[in-house]
């Protein structure tokens, strides 16, 4: 597996992550767990060395799993989970029905990052993000928690997730970012014309996570697919059937692409993302040894200069159908 470095940072992962979310919350029913903890296992026995998980995977249990599964591996593997929210059902600053309350308030870090210290079964958290920007708290009091811990020896490395120009520049002032996450593939491509510029200048990496559309640009899904009850894309504009009709375009094109390269839709989509920077590390989820499998050939698709621009320039005049999140939820992004 190649490997790279986030950003300026010391942080060097395999070229592809691991988006663990899915196999406890979200898309349906938990995975079994061990299952789950053999395919985790599965992932370094095949060169994957990055992990994503959050506290309010779960919440919490997805912390849990991977803290067992990945302990036999400690020192070989980066895991890197999240703060931001209060999981107490009391806890609504936002007043919004069934969502947890965004809750960046210092000791509120300090609380979370003991806590999943705990549950990953580590002894310093390798790369910690701020799951959203809360604007109850300023962004550099959040940095300087995040610095205190990294000064402690409890976290190696801060992140943030689908934040702003202005805000990335702010936090990095106080304390440097390795990464920041935020969801780019090619049907969302908004970080395109002001996030990987600044990324850029202060040498930070990008982590896309739903690089694959959440599984619409493998091509095994369309507009008759249904999912199960528990399952967040039923309440996703982007994947009405209507939606997911009109979106079919995208998905046709890879297919043509895919033929060519002698490789699957969802392995174009994941080289063109490797494609665009050396210092971008996709981070596709799946609870399927086979998915992974094919995930990780991904690194091994050469797609020449000119591939990339016809690629990109085919899906930019592909109009996508639905926002990514329902309003409330879309609110949380780009603060």
């Amino acid at each position: 597996m190649q490997k790279r470095k986030l950003g300026n940072s010391d942080l060097e992962v395999s070229a592809l992550g691991l988006g663990c979310m899915g196999m406890s919350f979200s898309y349906g029913p938990a995975g079994d767990r061990q299952e789950m903890i053999a395919l985790l296992r599965a992932a370094v026995e095949r060169g994957v060395t990055f992990f994503d998980t959050a506290e309010v995977y779960g919440p919490y249990t997805n912390e849990d799993l991977l803290g067992e599964a990945l302990e036999p591996f400690r020192g070989q593997v980066v895991i890197a989970t999240k703060f931001g929210f209060n999981l107490d059902p009391n806890y609504d600053p936002r007043g919004v029905a069934g969502q947890p309350g965004l809750d960046s308030r210092p000791e509120n870090i300090r609380r979370v990052a003991e806590a999943s210290l705990k549950r990953l079964r580590v002894e310093a958290i390798d790369l910690f993000y701020q799951h959203r920007v809360d604007p109850n708290v300023p962004i550099e009091e959040v940095a300087g928690a995040v610095r205190d811990l990294i000064q402690a020896g409890k976290v190696k490395h801060f992140g943030l997730s689908e934040a702003s120009p202005q805000t990335i520049r702010r936090a990095h002032a106080v304390q440097p970012l390795a990464a920041l996450q935020s969801e780019y593939s090619l049907w969302t491509r908004s970080v395109e014309t002001e996030i990987l510029p600044v990324l850029e200048d202060l040498g930070i990496g990008l982590v896309p996570y739903s690089p694959l559309g959440r599984g619409f640009l493998t091509g095994k899904m369309d507009e008759a697919t249904t999912f199960d009850a528990k399952d967040f894309r039923n309440s996703l504009p982007r994947f009405t059937p209507e939606a997911r009709r009109a979106n079919q375009a995208l998905v046709e094109l890879l297919k043509g692409i895919a033929t060519q390269k002698g490789a699957s839709p969802a392995q174009i989509a994941l080289a063109w993302l490797l494609a665009q920077k050396p210092w971008i590390v996709p981070i596709p989820g799946t609870r399927k040894l086979g998915r992974l499998e094919e995930n990780l050939g991904a690194t091994e698709v050469e797609l020449s200069p000119e591939d990339l621009r016809e690629i990109g320039v085919a899906a930019q005049a592909i109009p996508v159908a639905g926002s990514r999140y329902p309003e409330h939820l879309e609110a949380l992004t780009g603060r």
